[in-house]
């Protein structure tokens, strides 16, 4: 996930920033705690 997008075409580019908001997205989810109710 560099700074750069490595695809040329405009649909590509889209398609490749789609991906790396959902893997973003799924590091985000992984460090948000879960909490529940005791008691």
């Amino acid at each position: 996930l560099g700074q750069r997008l490595m695809a040329r075409d405009f649909d590509r580019q889209v398609a490749e920033l789609q991906v790396r908001i959902a893997i973003l997205n799924r590091y985000t989810a992984l460090g948000i705690p879960v909490t529940e109710a005791v008691g």
